[in-house]
């Protein structure tokens, strides 16, 4: 009996090991923890808006700007930017929302990172500085 509940025992760890280290089927995994996080250039992150690269940028009051070009900048008059994912991204309420049901539902974004269209990722602290990891 013994040598059967040590051989469940040992089972279960490295069944519990092995979860542990499988993504999660259908979400990507999430490896922004491995990175080094550097403060953005001039705060701005790379977003793809209808199949183009854009820039966007806040500005001191937390508004959010976008440009094509990276020299004309325009305010976004609903605040949101889309992730590699496709979910649409706003801050309000002093916090950084997601939404991936155009606009019905929104949670707030874990830890403030997302993932930038060309693999890299960007994050907020608390300040509103944007940081940046490749």
């Amino acid at each position: 009996m013994k040598k059967l509940i040590m051989a469940f025992s040992a089972a279960s760890l490295l069944l519990a090991t092995d979860m542990k280290a499988a993504p999660t089927h259908g979400q990507p995994q999430d490896r922004s923890q491995e990175l080094d996080w550097a403060k953005a250039r001039n705060g701005v992150w790379l977003a793809l808006v209808n199949d183009k690269l854009n820039w966007f940028k806040l500005d001191k009051n937390a508004r959010l700007w976008v440009s094509n070009d990276g020299k004309e900048w325009a305010e976004v008059s609903d605040g949101m930017w889309p992730d590699k994912e496709g979910r649409q991204l706003k801050i309000g309420e002093g916090k950084l929302w997601w939404t991936s049901d155009a606009g019905k539902n929104f949670s707030e974004v874990p830890e403030w990172k997302w993932k930038g269209p060309k693999g890299e990722w960007y994050k907020f602290d608390a300040k509103w500085t944007l940081w940046v990891a490749k």
